[in-house]
C-alpha cells in the first residue's frame, strides 16, 4: 500500500525549474533509494515532499492525506521528518537537549523521557556522551544525533538526505546499516538520497534515479546493475 504519492509537473527556486515531471511512490515499510548525479534534484524532491518549497501545481498524498504545500511543521505532526544534508546539530547545546529538541511537540514530560530513552537505546554511543556538547562530537556521532533527533517523534516517514557526507568508508557501511535496522525493527518507511550508489542497493527495496530533473530509473537494485545503467544515469 502506498503511504506517498507525488505528481509534481514542476518544482525549483524561484523562476528555476529543479525538477520536473516526477511522479513518485513509495510503499509504507519499504526503503527507496534516490540516487544521481550532483545538480539532479535529489534534495529539492525531500524538500518539496515535507513542504520546504512549495510547487505551483500538482499534488503531495501522504498516508491517504492531501499534504500539497502543507507547512512543514504540520507535516512533522502528521508522521514526517527529515534529517538534511550535513548531519546538522546545535553544536553549543548538549546531546540531550539536542534529542529533545527533536521531540518538542512531546509535551508530557514522562512521555518525552521514554521517548529519549528508547532512541538513545538504538545509539548507545549517545548515551555515553549525553552531558556532552554536541559540536565536540565526531563527524559519525553528529550523524547518529541527527538520526536520533529525527526520530523522537517515531516517524512513519523519514527522509534522509545524504546521511554518509563526510564520513569514513566504515561509518558509510554502520550508518546505512542503522537505518536498515530502523527500517526492519520500527516499520518505519524511508526515502534516502545517497552517493554511495553500491552500500545504498544493499539497503533499499527500490532505487529511483534523477537526471536532470526526472526520474530516468525506477526499479530494483538488481535491475539497476543490469547492464549499463547506472554509468547512463551518472554519465554527464
Amino acid at each position: 500500500m502506498n503511504i506517498l504519492q507525488a505528481n509534481i509537473p514542476e518544482a525549483g527556486y524561484g523562476k528555476k525549474i529543479v525538477i520536473k515531471n516526477i511522479s513518485f511512490t513509495v510503499d509504507a515499510g519499504e526503503i527507496v533509494g534516490l540516487i544521481g548525479p550532483n545538480g539532479a534534484g535529489k534534495s529539492t524532491l525531500l524538500k518539496a515532499l515535507i513542504g520546504l518549497i512549495k510547487i505551483s501545481s500538482g499534488q503531495v498524498v501522504f498516508d491517504s492525506n492531501d499534504v500539497t504545500n502543507r507547512e512543514p511543521e504540520e507535516n512533522v505532526r502528521s508522521g514526517i521528518s527529515l534529517v538534511p544534508q550535513g548531519n546538522r546539530v546545535f553544536g553549543q547545546l548538549t546531546v540531550r537537549e539536542n534529542i529533545e529538541i527533536g521531540g518538542y511537540l512531546i509535551k508530557n514530560k514522562k512521555e518525552l523521557l521514554v521517548q529519549t530513552e528508547s532512541v538513545l537505546d538504538i545509539f548507545p554511543a549517545l548515551r555515553e556522551r549525553i552531558k556532552q556538547d554536541a559540536g565536540k562530537l565526531s563527524g559519525g556521532e553528529k550523524q547518529q544525533l541527527a538520526l536520533a533527533r529525527a526520530l523522537m517523534l517515531k516517524p512513519k516517514l523519514l527522509l534522509m538526505d545524504e546521511p554518509s557526507l563526510g564520513l569514513s568508508p566504515k561509518l558509510v557501511t554502520n550508518a546505512l546499516e542503522t537505518i536498515r535496522n530502523i527500517n526492519q525493527e520500527f516499520k518505519t518507511t524511508v526515502v534516502i538520497v545517497e552517493q554511495k550508489v553500491r552500500e545504498l542497493i544493499h539497503i533499499s527495496n527500490r532505487i529511483d534515479a534523477l537526471r536532470m530533473g526526472e526520474i530516468v530509473f525506477s526499479g530494483s537494485p538488481s535491475e539497476l546493475q543490469g547492464g549499463d545503467r547506472l554509468k547512463k544515469i551518472f554519465l554527464v
